[in-house]
C-alpha cells in the first residue's frame, strides 16, 4: 500500500531534520564515514520520496490538485488569528521539491569528499541537513507564517555555514554580514505578513489568493494596499535573493566552504525570494507598480553584478557575482508577468550554477586551496574531468544552444520584450548582461584551464583530479545542465522540431491563474527567432572577446587596464558600495552606540533591580500598578 501524499510530504521534511539531530547530537562520537552516511542517506531518501510525490502529482487530475493542502495540527490561535502547521502540493511545489532535494543530495555526496580532512565534519553535515529541513518547510508551507519560519531557518543556517571556519575573522564577519542584511529584508516580509492578515483576515495562501481575486487591479499612478503588500514582500525577496541594494552579503558569503556556496548561494536559498514572488503571483498581477519595480530591479541587478564579475580575480567571487546577476534575470521574468519563465530559469540555473561552484571547489581542491585566477592556468590536461564538466556549465550559463541556460534565458528575454509589462529597454539591458556573462565566464575558464601555467612550483607538483565522491556529482549535474532546458522548447523552435511548445510553462500554468500573457502570438515567430539569434550572437561576441584577451593576445587586458584605469578600478572595487555602506550606515551606528547609547547603562541598572526574582516584590509592583490604574480611571 503506497503512502498518502500528506504522509509523503511529512516524511520528506522530517528525514533531513532527523539527520540534523542525529549528526548534531551524536556525530562527534561517530566516525566520519557514518556521519556522511546518515546525512547523505536521509537526504537521498527524501529525494526518492520527492520523486514518488511528483509522479503521484502527475497522475492527479488538475481539478483535484487545488485541494492538495494538508493541515497536520493547529499551531497558533489567538482570537481570530489562526495558523496551522500544514503543507500544500501543486505544480510549483513539485518542481521546487525536485530541485532542492535532488541538487541537495548531490552536494551532500560531494561534501563527503571535499570536507573529508576538515575539522568539525559532523557539525558541517548537521548544518547542511538543518538547512535542507528549513528550505523544505519554506517551499511546502501552505501559509505565510510557516513559510516565514522556513525563511528564517535558511537564514540561520546560512549564518552558521558561512561562518563555519569560525576561527577565521573574515568568515565570521561574512556570516554576521549575511545575517544582518537578511534581517533588513525580513523586516519587509514581516510587515507584509501583518498587512496581509489585516487585509484578508487569513494567512492561508489559497484563501488569501481567492479573496484577492475580488480586488480590482490597482492604478499604476496611485497604488494601494495590494501594491504596498507586494512591495514589502519584494523587499524581503531582495534580501534573501541578493538584489539591489541588499546584494552585498552574497559575494562575502564565499568565505564558507565551497559546497555551501553551491547549495545555499546557487541552487536553493537565494532562489527563495524568486519562489515567494512567483507563489504570490495572484497578488502581484493586481499591483502593476510593484511588478514594474520587480522587473526594473531585476534588470539593473543583472547588468550591475555582471559588470563587477568582468574583472574579479577570485574564482568563487566571479561565480558569486554571476549568481547575483542570474537571480536578476529571474526577477526580470517575474516582473514582466512571465512567472513560469522565472521559475524555469531558477530550475536550469540550479543545475549549471551548482556544477560551476562544485567545479571551482574541485579546482581549489587540486591546487591545495588556491582561489586566485592569476595563479592558475594550464589545468586542462591535469584535471580533465573537472575541465570538461565546468565547460558544460559555462556554455549553459552563457546561453548557447542546445544547453539548458539557452532556453530559460531566452524565454525571459523574449517575454521582457513582448509581454504587456515588458519594454525594449528591459530586453536591451538583459541582452547586454548576457554578453557580459559570456565574457566573464569564458575569461574564468581560459585563466583557469588554458594558457601557460602560473602556479607555484610546489602547488603544481601536487595537482590531481578530485576523488569520485566529488567528480560523480559533477558529471550528473553536467548532464542536467544539458537536458534540463529541453522541457521548455519555445514555440518558434518547437514547430520545426515537432516538439510540443514549452511544456514546462504549460505544466505550471494552473499555478499562475492570472498570468500576463504575451500579446505576441502566431505571426511573431520571426521576431522571436530574430531576438533569439541576436542574444546568441551577443554571447558569441563575449566568447570571442574573452578568447582574444586571454588566449590570443594576453597583453591586451593589461593595456586596457592602463588606458581605462578609472573604470577598471571602479569595477575591481565593486563600485565601492561596501565602503559607502560603511561610511553612511555602519560608522554612524557605531558612533551613536559608543558615545550615546552606552550612557543609558545606569538607567538599565535601575530597571534591572525591578527584576529581583522575589514573588513578594512582583506582587507589590502589581499592587502599585493597580492603584495607579484605578486613580487614573476615577479622575478621567
Amino acid at each position: 500500500m503506497t503512502p498518502s501524499l500528506s504522509t509523503l510530504l511529512l516524511a520528506i521534511v522530517a528525514l533531513p531534520l532527523a539527520g540534523a539531530i542525529a549528526t548534531g547530537l551524536f556525530g562527534k562520537r561517530l566516525p566520519n564515514s557514518l556521519v556522511g552516511f546518515i546525512a547523505c542517506g536521509t537526504t537521498g531518501v527524501s529525494f526518492l520520496l520527492a520523486l514518488i510525490t511528483f509522479s503521484k502529482l502527475l497522475r492527479t487530475p488538475l481539478e483535484q490538485i487545488h485541494d492538495l493542502s494538508f493541515n497536520y495540527f493547529r499551531w497558533i490561535q489567538v482570537d481570530n488569528f489562526v495558523a496551522n502547521f500544514g503543507f500544500m502540493l501543486d505544480q510549483l511545489t513539485g518542481v521546487m521539491l525536485l530541485v532542492v532535494t535532488g541538487v541537495g543530495f548531490l552536494i551532500h555526496i560531494y561534501s563527503t569528499g571535499y570536507m573529508a580532512s576538515e575539522g568539525g565534519y559532523y557539525r558541517f553535515f548537521a548544518y547542511l541537513n538543518l538547512f535542507m529541513f528549513s528550505m523544505l518547510i519554506l517551499i511546502l508551507a501552505n501559509n505565510f507564517l510557516l513559510m516565514f519560519v522556513g525563511w528564517e531557518g535558511v537564514g540561520l543556517c546560512s549564518y552558521l555555514l558561512i561562518g563555519f571556519y569560525f576561527l577565521k575573522k573574515s568568515a565570521c564577519d561574512a556570516g554576521k554580514k549575511a545575517f544582518v542584511v537578511n534581517r533588513v529584508g525580513d523586516f519587509g516580509f514581516t510587515l507584509a505578513l501583518l498587512l496581509i492578515f489585516w487585509t484578508f483576515g487569513t494567512i492561508d495562501f489559497r484563501a488569501v489568493f481567492a479573496r484577492a481575486a475580488s480586488f480590482p487591479v490597482e492604478g499604476f499612478a496611485s497604488g494601494g494596499t495590494l501594491t504596498t503588500i507586494c512591495i514589502l514582500l519584494f523587499i524581503g525577496a531582495t534580501g534573501k535573493s541578493a538584489q539591489l541594494p541588499l546584494y552585498v552579503w552574497l559575494p562575502d558569503a564565499m568565505e564558507g566552504p565551497t559546497p555551501v556556496s553551491a547549495l545555499i548561494h546557487a541552487a536553493t536559498m537565494v532562489t527563495a525570494g524568486v519562489y515567494m514572488v512567483a507563489r504570490c503571483n495572484a497578488l502581484f498581477v493586481l499591483a502593476p507598480k510593484a511588478m514594474m519595480l520587480v522587473a526594473v530591479v531585476g534588470a539593473l541587478t543583472a547588468i550591475f553584478a555582471a559588470s563587477i564579475g568582468l574583472v574579479q580575480n577570485d574564482i568563487k567571487r566571479v561565480l558569486a557575482y554571476s549568481t547575483v546577476s542570474q537571480l536578476g534575470y529571474m526577477f526580470l521574468g517575474c516582473g514582466v508577468g512571465a512567472f513560469a519563465a522565472g521559475i524555469f530559469h531558477l530550475m536550469t540555473h540550479a543545475f549549471f550554477k551548482a556544477l560551476l561552484f562544485l567545479g571551482s571547489g574541485s579546482v581549489i581542491h587540486a591546487l591545495s586551496g588556491e582561489q586566485d585566477l592569476r595563479r592558475m592556468g594550464g589545468l586542462k590536461e591535469k584535471i580533465p574531468l573537472t575541465w570538461g564538466t565546468m565547460l558544460v556549465g559555462t556554455i549553459a550559463i552563457a546561453g548557447f544552444p542546445p544547453l539548458a541556460g539557452f532556453f530559460s534565458k531566452d524565454e525571459i528575454l523574449w517575454q521582457a520584450y513582448a509581454s504587456p509589462r515588458g519594454h525594449w529597454l528591459l530586453w536591451l539591458v538583459g541582452v547586454v548582461g548576457a554578453g557580459m556573462t559570456s565574457f566573464y565566464m569564458f575569461r574564468m575558464m581560459f585563466l583557469t584551464f588554458h594558457g601557460q601555467s602560473r602556479m607555484a612550483a610546489d602547488v603544481e607538483h601536487h595537482v590531481h583530479e578530485s576523488p569520485r565522491s566529488m567528480t560523480v556529482p559533477l558529471v550528473v549535474l553536467a548532464a542536467g545542465s544539458v537536458v534540463a532546458g529541453w522541457v521548455g522548447i519555445p514555440h518558434v523552435m518547437g514547430q520545426y522540431l515537432g516538439h510540443p511548445p514549452n511544456a514546462f510553462e504549460r505544466f505550471l500554468e494552473p499555478v499562475f491563474e492570472h498570468p500576463l500573457k504575451s500579446e505576441a502570438g502566431h505571426g511573431t515567430e520571426g521576431l522571436e527567432g530574430g531576438l533569439m539569434l541576436g542574444s546568441v550572437g551577443i554571447g558569441l561576441v563575449g566568447l570571442l572577446v574573452a578568447r582574444t584577451f586571454y588566449l590570443k593576445n594576453p597583453a591586451l587586458p593589461e593595456k586596457l587596464k592602463t588606458r581605462f584605469r578609472a573604470l577598471y578600478i571602479t569595477l575591481l572595487n565593486k563600485y565601492w558600495v561596501d565602503e559607502i555602506y560603511d561610511d553612511v550606515i555602519i560608522k554612524p551606528v557605531k558612533i551613536i552606540s559608543t558615545y550615546i547609547l552606552w550612557k543609558f547603562r545606569g538607567a538599565g541598572g535601575v530597571f534591572r533591580k525591578l527584576q529581583s526574582g522575589y514573588t513578594r516584590s512582583y506582587a507589590g509592583w502589581i499592587l502599585v500598578g493597580a492603584v495607579f490604574i484605578i486613580v487614573y480611571i476615577s479622575f478621567s
